[in-house]
């Protein structure tokens, strides 16, 4: 005689990952709420667009406007043969810091205040508070490196229009202005993999800063070729690859290569992030 399973048994096995789910929905909901709550989050941001774009445009301008003074062919000779990398690079270079500052201060903040030890009261399994917020501030980060992205191309190809047409359909183009996007939101990641490490937000802020700006400056001193190799699988020198349109001669590394050394980076310091997150107190 076959014996029909208990009700209970039945939906066990399918209510138990619909429960998982639904706490790393609210998990990532939670999330949401406090990065948008925060003060500096928001003005962090509204700042990368200022200054991203802002730049873009007036740099761009002020080359054109200096397009035929005597003593500028060197720079325009450079900017003809790459308008894509001048564009991106024009804005994004001090852009990029902020953004730096926003993935520090995203975790490091908390600590500060002590949010932390509730969030942490809240959820005991610490892993996925930290998944969740990884997960938030990469989606949150992606929309808005892509607009960005596109927003400073397509200002800067309008002002340089008259002197250098350049285009989305261009070989490399949109490949390059998307990758900028995407070593936006992956340097974003690796400032809140040191935050997490450090958690003191001006040390955290100090030693990003020091990786993306300080780092590759000391190691162009370095001997012959050595300072070249070291200089090609930094994290910012390798994921800033990813928004050049064409590859030059003395690149180690293809855009995607590149891109790929730099999510190694991250993916490390998040690891180490989540290893003493579990291990340590908060």
């Amino acid at each position: 005689m076959t014996t029909a399973s208990p009700p209970a048994q039945l939906g066990g096995a399918s209510a138990a990952p619909a429960r998982r789910r639904a706490r790393f929905g609210g998990l990532l909901l939670a999330e949401w709420t406090k990065i948008r709550s925060v003060r500096s989050t928001v003005w962090t941001l509204i700042l990368f667009v200022v200054l991203t774009v802002g730049l873009t445009a007036g740099l761009t301008a002020l080359i054109v406007g200096s397009w035929n003074r005597p003593g500028s062919g060197n720079g325009h000779v450079q900017i003809i043969e790459d308008p894509v990398g001048f564009i991106l690079g024009a804005g994004l270079g001090i852009g990029q810091l902020t953004i730096c500052v926003l993935g520090v201060l995203l975790i490091t903040t908390e600590y500060s205040t002590g949010v932390i030890r509730a969030s942490l009261l809240a959820v005991p399994r610490r892993l996925p508070m930290l998944a969740a917020k990884i997960t938030v501030f990469a989606a949150m980060l992606i929309v808005l490196a892509e607009a960005v992205a596109f927003g400073s191309f397509f200002v800067g190809t309008a002002l340089l229009h008259s002197k250098v047409a350049v285009s989305l359909g261009e070989p490399g183009v949109s490949r390059a202005v998307v990758g900028a996007g995407l070593y936006l939101t992956v340097l974003g990641l690796f400032a809140l993999g040191i935050g997490g490490l450090i958690r003191h937000t001006a040390g955290a802020i100090a030693a990003v800063i020091g990786v993306v700006l300080v780092v590759p400056i000391l190691t162009s001193f370095l001997p012959g070729n050595l300072g070249h190799h070291i200089n090609a699988y930094l994290p910012e020198q390798a994921g800033s690859l990813a928004y050049e349109a064409h590859r030059s001669a003395s690149q180690l590394l293809s855009p995607w290569q590149g891109f790929g050394v730099f999510c190694l980076w991250t993916a490390v310091l998040l690891g180490g992030a989540a290893f003493l997150l579990v291990r340590r107190d908060a």
